[in-house]
């Protein structure tokens, strides 16, 4: 009975960690990551919550552009710097963006 409790415990711990997790979004309107020219997002602030979000949203993002890139016979690096430009060019007013010199510039 104890070992069943424990395991309930774990499982709903585990829930509701899932259920709390750092979206893009609020990530983004927190400054907490931002758009870079190659594609992919990365950390303007360090933690581990945000860095996990970094790496689970950048591996999407990889597979995504290597279906992109092997259906038009394409490099997946060319797919990323295309994707990469049009998200900084899109980012909303007051999110992060890389720019070309690699500094962090929150868009006005």
């Amino acid at each position: 009975m104890k070992r069943i409790a424990i395991l309930s415990l774990g499982a709903l711990w585990l829930f509701s960690s899932m259920v709390q997790a750092l979206t893009l979004d609020e990530a983004k309107s927190q400054g907490r990551v931002g758009e870079t020219l190659g594609g992919y997002i990365a950390a303007v602030k360090n933690d581990v919550e945000t860095q996990a979000l970094v790496e689970r949203i950048n591996q999407g993002r990889a597979e995504k552009y290597q279906q992109v890139a092997d259906d038009n016979h394409v490099s997946s690096d060319n797919v990323a710097r295309l994707a990469g430009q049009k998200l900084v060019d899109r980012a909303p007013a007051g999110q992060y963006v890389r720019g070309i010199n690699g500094q962090w510039i929150r868009k006005g």
